[in-house]
């Protein structure tokens, strides 16, 4: 019975992660208290795993009917971005207005939480979707392709738990406070889980070259929230796991 009860509540995070990345209808038929989402935090790897399988199967179907690779590579970065309904674009989006046009943390923090787009919200899109577009038409196989966006989409999300387990919420209230803080369990099985995909996707010595890059990233990026902003908060996250993808595929991209 009680291994019956792990495995219930393994099952119900990672649906809960999986609703949270996603916009397939695959979350518990009962509402998610703050406990519940801090609690399966450390699913999010596992459903950004779902995510960059997506991105591959776009991308190996693309390349299979003769495709050009650059198309490939938009149609399959496309179909990532159609699954997560936007969300984590939408945050860098949302991040790079406040950060950039806000004079104060009230203003700042008033900004982000402005549905409307800005120039820095703007420019910042421009660059991350054309330096993913890049680097998948640049690694340009569909096999390497595919390892490249499972790595990327599962290390990238991997930080989330951990940062928000570190970083505390800049404001009382929205996304990031209402999740609540992770435990320091979850936020280690999340880390394990973008290790492990890491060492599995590029060999132990290439992985720990990926782990000290994104951790400096998610290190410069928390000091930046923390002084701007005074912690994190969902659109935070959201850029972070933006930063993370591109740097993952970055990597990925002057490997080949």
């Amino acid at each position: 019975m009680r291994y019956f009860e792990l495995s219930v509540k393994i099952v119900t995070d990672i649906r809960i992660a999986m609703s949270l990345s996603t916009i397939l209808p695959v979350g518990p038929a009962n509402p998610v208290d703050n406990g519940e989402i801090a609690r399966a935090s450390w699913a999010l790897p596992i459903a950004g795993l779902l995510v960059g399988l997506v991105g591959a199967i776009i991308y190996a179907i693309a390349h299979r009917i003769g495709l050009r690779t650059e198309a490939a590579a938009v149609l399959a970065l496309a179909a990532t971005i159609l699954v997560t309904g936007a969300l984590h674009e939408d945050g860098l989006a949302d991040t790079l207005d406040g950060l950039g046009g806000g004079r104060s943390r009230d203003l700042r923090l008033e900004i982000m939480r402005d549905s409307r787009i800005g120039t820095y919200g703007a420019c910042a899109l421009i660059v991350s979707i054309t330096l993913r577009w890049i680097t998948l038409a640049t690694i340009a196989e569909p096999a390497a392709v595919a390892a490249a966006l499972l790595i990327a989409h599962t290390a990238a999300r991997s930080a989330l738990p951990v940062f928000m387990w570190l970083v505390p919420p800049a404001r009382s209230d929205g996304l990031s406070a209402g999740a609540g803080q992770p435990s320091p369990q979850s936020a280690i099985i999340a880390a394990g889980l973008g290790v492990l995909c890491l060492v599995i996707g590029f060999g132990p010595g290439k992985a720990i070259m990926g782990l000290i890059l994104l951790s400096i990233a998610a290190l410069i990026w928390g000091v930046i929230a923390t002084r701007q902003i005074g912690g994190q908060t969902g659109d935070i996250l959201g850029a972070l796991e933006q930063v993370g993808e591109i740097v993952v595929l970055l990597m990925a991209a002057a490997l080949v």
